[in-house]
């Protein structure tokens, strides 16, 4: 499988900007690319309190619409983040779309310090079957809680996405994470992050990664601003599960409602704490 990172700097509340940037990305990947990542809320950037409520939009809304019929066009996958509005609550939401539409939506659950009153946490995971592979979605602060990963392998997750937006000195914490939640899930981590400078003096961290399910990394971008190609040896899987198993010789489940969809998407709920 065939995978490019779209390793981008953005502009806080510039859509129209990002939304340029992220077309060209798509239009300019490779022939047999199935795949291509951006970073967390790529779409806005990072909204304050004082600007959600102007920047975010609904996920049928026309900037979301432009990546599906950029995706169609291509047809080409593509993960992406934005600042999502439903009714009277702001989400950071990540995307997986496809030629057909929007094929998941996660919500971060692990508000960094940040996003607090600015977005509303999530109050689930979920995974679907892509391309026979099965995908889970994850941003920035939560792959430093292991559950957070853990919850999309109980749901069948082979390949965990996260959508990042890190800042320094805290890369390396990231660089750690991914492995980690890699390995302990058996399951391939790719992310993909913000490089340069953003509102506030925050200056984004670059590093974006690729993570086989042994935990090794496979590639790492630096802090430019870049576009990499990557490949996912899917049969890495079976091999790192061949031996045993940590979802089956686990002693502790996570707790939570699980949903199956008709459409192949699946969700555990977070019990209310």
């Amino acid at each position: 499988m065939k995978v490019e990172f779209a390793q981008l700097a953005g502009r806080d509340n510039g859509t129209a900007y990002n939304l340029e940037r992220a077309l060209a990305a798509i239009d300019a990947a490779a022939a047999d690319t199935q795949l291509i990542v951006f970073p967390e809320t790529h779409l806005m950037g990072f909204p304050s309190a004082e600007t959600v409520a102007e920047v975010a939009e609904p996920l049928d809304g026309p900037t979301v619409q432009a990546v599906i019929d950029a995706a169609r066009a291509r047809t080409i996958a593509v993960v992406i983040g934005t600042a999502e509005r439903d009714g009277g609550q702001f989400y950071n939401t990540t995307l997986l779309i496809t030629p057909e539409g929007i094929a998941l939506r996660y919500r971060k659950t692990h508000l960094w310090a940040s996003d607090r009153g600015v977005f509303t946490p999530g109050d689930r995971y979920a995974t679907c079957l892509w391309n026979g592979v099965r995908v889970g979605l994850l941003i920035c602060y939560d792959i430093e809680f292991p559950e957070s990963a853990r919850a999309n392998a109980q749901l069948g997750a082979e390949l965990l996405i996260v959508t990042n937006g890190n800042m320094d000195p805290y890369g390396p914490t990231h660089r750690t994470a991914i492995m980690a939640r890699a390995q302990e899930n058996q399951a391939f981590a790719l992310m993909v992050n913000r490089v340069e400078a953003g509102d506030g003096g925050l200056l984004f961290a670059g590093g974006s990664a690729l993570v086989d399910p042994f935990g090794t990394l496979l590639f790492e971008a630096g802090r430019e601003e870049g576009q990499f190609t990557v490949e996912l040896d899917l049969d890495q899987l079976a091999a790192a599960r061949k031996d045993y198993r940590y979802l089956d010789d686990q002693r502790l489940k996570l707790p939570g409602e699980v949903i199956e969809r008709s459409d192949g998407t699946r969700e555990l709920l977070i019990p209310e704490s």
